[in-house]
């Protein structure tokens, strides 16, 4: 009896020794994750995150696995960190667009304990299209991801920054009088148009079917005009208007909204620049035969940019210059409805390098207008190719108009004697007659290949011939560098300069 006594004491004696043993260990600390939102949402091609995890190992962390739908994403080590963060983004791919994507973190301590965490991303299609309604004030950019719609006459205002990235195509919808559509730069407003030989920025209609890449419209012809408005840009440099008055209102915009007010004293005014650009379609009528031009200069100063821009079928001029001191470089105009160049109210930059093509229903390849005030100033124009059109003249020089015109090159003009003066060159008026005596308008350099059988003087009138030559078909000694034009214009990708020197 004894005996057993002992033995069941040192077993009990035994069985709390370990026991108490086995309290005095220290249990595992759990691991934890948080700073995972358990759900989001994105479009295509966005960019969730950065989210940043935050680890908690007391034990130490080993590893933190994330994986995107069960597949191991990126693995983290860590040399026994207590707490750590982790910063997660994703982006969010086409083929992601309508699915749910289940990403989890899983963290794993020292001592092989585990925590995870999950997070569903819903991935929406991707917004590829932006109706413009609200005037742009502050900074904002349109990329070329989208195509944005002008949904009415929408502003950048005084003081806003309207950038617009190479290759992005904006699409004006249809409307006349005051519901013309058009993107209008006030003053003190700016546009960043950087275009690329590589990637032109498109202004066209909502009828056109054009994507990103394209050069020529896929369903529009390029005489079909008048779908929308245009581009207006507007500045503080120094104008002539009549009465002397410092600014006036541009036309097509209506008196009552002072964002259309042009004109100044500022003649390095600084608008933006625009390079690189195809407008097309456009000269919606806004009222009593007055239809928006494809490019509105309207005392634009020096301190704008304005290169490589082409503009296709518009109702009314190609590029019409109000005043101001802006200088423009290599431009493109083909089938105006009205002119193709139009000058007035003492603009006094320079035009370098140009081609125009003229349409079936092009007035005038230039029209020249002169001081409408008492400041006067003088423009040029210079190393230009036209081509002209039986329905086309040269060009009229009236209202005083002043300037020096010189390396031009005309072809494709009919006979003036058997088309009711169409395919001419003439001064209108005695101040601008009086101008070119005096020497303040100026031509030089100017050659022709001309309709079989006409003169020069019938061409060329109010003794301009005197300053001019004629030459066989690409025999022409000036004009325009047509190279420039090559890759981005629908006008070269039609072949429409083929035939140019």
């Amino acid at each position: 009896m004894k005996k057993i006594t002992s033995t069941l004491f040192l077993f009990v004696a035994a069985f709390l020794v370990l026991t108490s043993c086995k309290e005095e260990e220290t249990p595992d600390s759990p691991v934890s994750i948080s700073g995972i939102p358990a759900t989001a949402t994105i479009d295509a091609g966005a960019t969730l995150g950065p989210v940043t995890a935050q680890i908690t190992a007391p034990d130490g962390l080993r590893t933190l696995t994330v994986r995107k739908d069960g597949a191991t994403l990126a693995t983290e080590t860590f040399t026994g960190a207590t707490t750590a963060s982790y910063d997660f983004s994703y982006t969010a791919v086409p083929a992601d667009a309508g699915n749910n994507i289940v990403f989890e973190f899983e963290a794993v301590d020292t001592d092989g304990s585990r925590a995870t965490a999950t997070h569903v991303l819903t991935v929406r299609e991707a917004v590829t299209t932006v109706r413009v309604t609200s005037n742009i004030s502050g900074e904002v950019t349109w990329t070329a991801d989208k195509t944005y719609i002008l949904g009415g006459r929408i502003f950048v205002v005084d003081g806003g920054k309207l950038t617009i990235e190479a290759g992005t195509i904006i699409k004006g919808e249809a409307g006349s009088g005051p519901n013309a559509t058009a993107l209008v730069v006030a003053r003190g407003g700016q546009i960043f148009a950087n275009g690329t030989a590589q990637a032109p920025i498109i202004f066209t209609s909502v009828a056109d079917e054009i994507k990103a890449g394209e050069i020529a419209s896929p369903n529009l012809d390029p005489d079909i005009d008048g779908l929308w408005g245009g581009l207006i840009v507007l500045g503080r440099a120094t104008s002539s208007f009549a009465g002397d008055v410092s600014e006036i209102q541009i036309e097509g915009i209506p008196a009552s909204d002072t964002n259309g007010l042009y004109g100044g004293s500022i003649a390095n005014d600084n608008s933006g620049v625009i390079r690189y650009i195809s407008i097309r379609h456009g000269g919606a009528n806004i009222g009593e035969g007055n239809e928006i031009n494809g490019l509105t200069l309207g005392g634009v100063g020096s301190g704008t940019i304005i290169e490589n821009v082409e503009v296709v079928a518009n109702q009314d001029d190609g590029i019409e210059w109000f005043g101001g001191t802006v200088n423009v470089t290599n431009a493109v105009v083909w089938n105006s409805g009205d002119d193709a160049l139009d000058t007035d109210q003492a603009w006094s930059g320079t035009m370098d390098n140009f081609i125009i093509v003229c349409g079936a229903t092009t007035d005038h390849a230039l029209e020249i207008d002169g001081p409408e005030g008492s400041f006067n100033a003088a423009h040029t124009l210079r190393n230009g190719s036209i081509i002209g059109h039986p329905a086309a003249e040269m060009g009229d020089f009236r209202d005083g108009a002043r300037g020096t015109f010189e390396n031009l090159y005309f072809i494709g003009f009919p006979d003036p004697a058997t088309t009711s003066g169409r395919g001419d060159l003439s001064i209108s008026g005695d101040k601008s007659l009086a101008n070119l005596a005096s020497g303040v308008l100026v031509f030089n350099n100017i050659e022709a290949t001309l309709a079989t059988g006409v003169p020069l003087n019938v061409a060329f009138r109010n003794g301009v011939d005197s300053k001019a030559s004629i030459v066989a078909a690409n025999q022409n000694t000036v004009g325009a560098n047509k190279a420039v034009f090559a890759g981005w214009s629908w006008t070269a990708e039609a072949g429409k300069l083929s035939d140019l020197k």
